[in-house]
């Protein structure tokens, strides 16, 4: 069965290229040109990819994919955004999108990035699919990482996080007070074969930075400057 991707975008000539060169490469698409309709048909139908463009009648793109988020919904998403927009593409990556296109762009790199984001996701399914039902507890301090459930408690609460926040944190909690550089988490995290850059790195860094560090110091992710990150616990400090 052929995958399905809903694009969520108003300008008619975009749209149905976008249509036209999704079909041809074997996806089953939808286009929807207004916000409103588009959020209500990404709720009403489990797509496997969402193409989000940020200008839009009704709601624009950021809000659509702030309520997807907040609902549940966590169908991968990719944003196009302005060329020199990069204030758009670091709030399109807060509100939880998987990737960006730059505008404008080939219909090569329009194929590479849904191949990419969707093959990645399918990935994350089937690892997690495989686990075995034993709980594994991953501790580091007062941090406890349950990776079957991709769940993460502090100090006896519960911490939400994005899927790729949470395999950031996996990673550096398995490498305590070992600098990891950008580009191991890059590779790690995303994939030899993504396309993005290190921005994408940091700025989900700082998120889990501030999700982890609010009203508690006993779990941090320091910056090490030019290099990359490394997580230190209250008892890493004192040795």
């Amino acid at each position: 069965m052929a995958q399905q991707i809903l694009v969520i975008e108003d300008e008619p000539t975009l749209a149905r290229l976008l249509s036209y060169n999704l079909s041809q490469d074997g996806y089953e698409t939808k286009v929807v040109d207004h916000g409103s309709e588009g959020l209500q048909a990404a709720l009403q139908h489990a797509y496997d990819l969402i193409i989000l463009d940020i200008m839009l009648p009704g709601l624009n793109g950021f809000e659509i994919l702030s309520k997807l988020r907040q609902k549940g919904n966590k169908t991968p998403v990719i944003i196009l955004t302005a060329r020199n927009a990069e204030e758009e593409v670091v709030q399109g990556l807060k509100y939880g999108a998987d990737d960006y296109i730059t505008k404008p762009f080939g219909v090569a790199e329009l194929l590479a990035r849904v191949s990419a984001v969707l093959r990645r996701t399918l990935s994350e399914e089937q690892l997690q699919d495989k686990h075995a039902a034993d709980e594994k507890v991953i501790a580091a301090g007062d941090l406890f990482i349950y990776p079957e459930k991709y769940e993460v408690m502090l100090n006896g609460e519960s911490i939400p996080l994005r899927p790729k926040e949470f395999e950031v944190l996996l990673y550096l909690v398995q490498r305590p007070s070992v600098v990891v550089t950008r580009d191991d988490l890059m590779n790690i995290v995303w994939g030899f074969d993504y396309i993005g850059g290190q921005r994408t790195v940091d700025v989900h860094v700082s998120s889990l930075r501030k999700k982890l560090e609010m009203n508690q110091q006993s779990v941090q992710i320091e910056s090490i400057r030019g290099v990359g990150y490394k997580l230190v616990t209250a008892s890493n400090k004192k040795k």
